[in-house]
């Protein structure tokens, strides 16, 4: 008979501590590792696209009807009184000698995207904005639209109640808006009438077109293919463009091949570039920027102007005194005395650059002409590009 001896409670739980902090840090390490591999490499499928899959833009004109007063003026816009005769007389009603003073219609510019590969009686959303001067489109229903593509061609029709996000209230003395009240989509709104023409399995080869150009990345995409096929199917045509040769494995069935391709994952290179948008005052710094040694400094002359009147007044049942306004003007200037120069260092990283032009106390608008004084020096080793 054996005796089952189990070990006291203070002698298990270090045994069971110790192991949890063991698969703790192991499961931080794999996570960290798996963060870390993730961050640094990218999908093909989110990197570039195969030529010819693409989109199609389709537009139309057309009538938006039912608005609650909120349509086109039709005294000021005749555009949209000529459409809703011509409307009008198509459904067999002839109203060119009646006045027509109604507020309920606005003429619409319509939207949408044909993905590929889209079929017969598919459906697709689509976009209305006002092209006159009505206030608001809340409540509308479009009637039947064509959409064309850029050949002239029909290629869907769309209808339907549109789905408005903004929305105007108006009262006596105030007026508020949010949002475009101007602008909504009809979701599934447009029916499919027209196919594009294109065929898969014609293809005895396939081109990948990088989203960003770049000779590294069309080389590393390639590489990265060719080491999966296992031959050397792929070549970099250019800097956005790599072709691949349909292998024999995958003969009828290029979409296998385009969905491996997909998968693989790449780490994409890009130039060193900083972007600047005055307008707003964004500054966007890319990670390879690097910068020589300079010395920055950065100060602004501010002349500040008080102005505090007071009020002289004669003394109580004076009968020769007057009220009289006497100015109190006080000027300061600012002349930034306390900055200094700020040395950066040649080589620096992208963090240590943002702590040195912050650490002269300096915003937005000033940085983006220190940016340009470092690239006019010709210190900066990046492309500066100014939106």
């Amino acid at each position: 008979m054996r005796l089952l001896t189990v070990a006291p409670r203070s002698a298990v739980m270090p045994i069971v501590n110790r192991l949890w902090f063991i698969a703790a840090h192991v499961l931080m390490f794999a996570l960290l590792l798996t963060a870390s591999s993730a961050h640094a490499t990218s999908r093909v499928k989110d990197i570039a696209g195969f030529e010819s899959v693409r989109d199609n833009q389709l537009v139309g004109y057309g009538l938006v009807v039912g608005l609650n007063k909120t349509g086109d003026d039709l005294k000021k816009i005749g555009a949209t009184k000529q459409s809703l005769l011509g409307m009008l007389e198509r459904l067999g009603i002839n109203t060119r000698d009646d006045r027509l003073e109604t507020d309920n219609v606005a003429a619409v510019i319509v939207t949408a995207t044909l993905p590929p590969f889209a079929r017969n009686g598919g459906r697709i959303d689509v976009s209305v904005s006002s092209l006159g001067n009505a206030k608001s489109l809340q409540g509308g229903t479009l009637m039947v639209t064509p959409l064309i593509a850029a050949d002239g061609e029909v290629s869907a029709v769309a209808q339907g109640q549109l789905q408005v996000g903004g929305f105007t209230a108006q009262g006596a003395g105030a007026t508020i808006t949010r949002g475009v009240p101007t602008a909504g989509r009809i979701p599934n709104g447009a029916l499919i009438e027209r196919e594009i023409d294109f065929n898969l399995m014609k293809l005895k080869a396939l081109k990948v077109a990088l989203k960003n150009p770049d000779f590294t990345t069309a080389r590393r995409i390639s590489d990265a293919v060719n080491a999966f096929l296992g031959t050397l199917a792929s070549v970099p045509l250019d800097a956005g463009t790599v072709q691949v040769r349909l292998p024999e494995a995958y003969k009828g069935t290029i979409v296998d091949l385009m969905t491996d391709i997909e998968q693989l994952r790449v780490e994409p290179d890009s130039p060193a570039r900083v972007v600047i948008d005055e307008n707003t005052g964004v500054i966007v710094i890319g990670d390879d920027v690097r910068i020589s040694t300079v010395a920055i400094a950065q100060g602004n002359l501010t002349i500040k102007v008080t102005e505090t009147p007071q009020v002289s007044q004669p003394a109580p049942f004076s009968e020769t005194g007057e009220t009289v306004v006497v100015p109190r003007t006080e000027i300061t200037v600012d002349e930034d005395k306390d900055k200094r120069l700020a040395v950066v260092n040649a080589g620096v990283s992208l963090q240590e650059l943002v702590n040195g032009l912050n650490s002269l106390g300096i915003g937005p608008r000033d940085m983006i002409s220190i940016l340009q004084a470092i690239k006019a020096a010709g210190a900066m080793q990046a492309d500066l590009e100014v939106m």
